[in-house]
């Protein structure tokens, strides 16, 4: 039912959030994690491939007039820069025009600027397109995250989200095997290899828009801005397929809220929701954040010039290692975001970045001893990162979930922008130049740099995680449009 406010839309009084809560998993679930998480592969096979080709494409020969250091410092700076800078404009774009439109053009941005890295004739070129293909990432952050926590069960949000974003992963393998063959001079020439790496992106890319065409608009986000009437079919014709697949009816499903409609929200708005009401919860956010992208950086961007300076592996031959670390990283998500769900959020959050720091730590030491082998440091790796990626996973599901509907598009970008923008974009530009001198102790200190700050993040979350597990979004923050009556 719906009535006419005095200020701003008309109210409307809705069962939908509670509706979509109460469904049983069904292959319209399995659509949603298709055609939205798969960009996370994308995303993992752009790091990694530019990662575990830096040191060919530096090459003479290459096509490029470029330095390693180049490829792994400022290339990668700016491509974190572009994924930030994309979050915040894409991330008030998804909030004002739906979570749709946006993960649709986000993707496109992405395929173009993959496609014109791929002909890259020279070093400003090569920087530009590396900005705006993080550019689109950082859309698909704002935007996708937003829809797969309001289109997936409260029951099920945690450990989804956590494997979605664990995919990133998944890609990180594709790109370290592919890195492998592209670099084989025997089967491409030194200016081409590399060239089809990205080539593969896009073709992968265009698969991922065919399949997202049919992912719906956030029946969340409709009722809220004046699509009440969509929202209500939408979720109706979900509920007939899931009954029809399941053999069996829907339990009722309560409560209703009652929400004043409305086109937009300011920037101020956002800013003193997120600041003043939720403090606690922003200072979680920027945490999290930072911790996981120090941590991050401080392992793979140095990564193939770690095992090349220090332990000899053939440049053409560390794809092979990444790709066994990538897939533990994946491996983290899976098995342990089950327990996000059961054992609960701050338990699981604060754990998991305190652990991961600590083994971080260990690895720090034991490679300053000496005591580390290719093998064994590629082990450690495993170690750190299997526990790691489930921590930074559950970044991206905090954020999301913590704020109020109105605001969690733009709430995603701006944490992930500013706490990817202190590790991702000062980690690179730090840990090249460390991991590049050849020093073992410079290494060691980008180590430990990585691990403090994945431990302070940990401790942070020990005291200001929300108990979030199979709590509906709108328990969790009320919605800025909620008015009197809801119930």
């Amino acid at each position: 039912m719906s009535g006419t406010g005095t200020a701003g839309g008309p109210t409307v009084t809705t069962r939908i959030p509670a509706r979509l809560d109460r469904l049983p998993w069904s292959r319209w679930h399995w659509m949603i994690v298709i055609g939205l998480g798969t960009v996370w592969i994308l995303d993992g096979l752009e790091v990694t491939v530019v990662g575990n080709i830096a040191s060919r494409l530096s090459e003479d020969g290459s096509g490029l007039a470029i330095t390693d250091a180049q490829v792994t410092g400022i290339a990668a700076a700016l491509y974190v820069a572009g994924a930030c800078s994309g979050a915040l404009v894409f991330g008030w774009l998804t909030d004002r025009y739906g979570r749709k439109k946006l993960f649709l053009i986000t993707l496109a941005v992405y395929l173009a600027a993959t496609a014109l890295t791929a002909v890259s004739f020279s070093s400003w070129w090569f920087f530009l397109f590396r900005f705006l293909t993080g550019f689109g990432i950082g859309g698909e952050y704002a935007a996708i995250n937003s829809a797969i926590d309001e289109l997936i069960p409260s029951k099920y949000r945690g450990r989804v989200d956590l494997i979605i974003n664990g995919s990133f992963w998944l890609g990180a393998v594709a790109g370290s095997l592919l890195s492998v063959l592209a670099l084989d001079t025997g089967i491409f020439p030194k200016d081409i290899g590399w060239r089809l790496t990205f080539a593969l992106g896009v073709v992968l890319g265009l698969v991922i828009l065919l399949v997202r065409r049919h992912v719906p608009e956030s029946p969340r986000w409709m009722f809220i801005h004046g699509r009440d009437e969509e929202a209500e079919q939408l979720v109706g014709e979900v509920e007939h397929e899931v009954e029809a697949e399941t053999g069996r009816r829907l339990p009722p499903a309560e409560p209703a809220i009652t929400v004043r409609q409305r086109k937009g929200i300011g920037f101020g708005l956002i800013a003193r929701t997120v600041f003043r009401s939720y403090p606690k919860r922003a200072v979680l956010g920027l945490a999290l954040f930072i911790g996981q992208a120090f941590l991050y950086n401080a392992i793979t961007f140095g990564f193939g010039s770690i095992l090349v300076k220090f332990f000899d592996v053939p440049s053409g031959a560390t794809g092979y290692y990444f790709a066994v670390i990538a897939f533990c990283n994946f491996l983290g998500p899976l098995f342990l975001g089950r327990l996000f769900d059961t054992v609960g959020r701050r338990p699981m959050i604060s754990g998991t970045y305190i652990l991961s720091g600590l083994l971080l730590f260990g690895t720090a030491w034991l490679f300053d001893a000496g005591s580390l082998t290719a093998v064994t440091m590629t082990g450690c790796w495993c170690l750190v990162l299997f526990v790691a990626s489930a921590g930074a996973s559950s970044a991206y599901l905090t954020v999301s979930e913590i704020f109020p509907m109105e605001t969690r598009a733009m709430a995603i970008a701006f944490f992930y922008a500013v706490g990817t923008a202190a590790g991702g974009i000062t980690g690179p530009l730090v840990f090249a130049d460390l991991t590049a001198s050849g020093v073992v102790g410079d290494t060691v200190l980008a180590f430990c740099i990585g691990a403090a700050l994945m431990v302070a993040a940990g401790l942070v979350a020990l005291f200001f995680a929300v108990a979030a597990e199979q709590k509906s979004l709108e328990d969790i923050a009320t919605p800025l449009s909620v008015t009197e009556g809801t119930g």
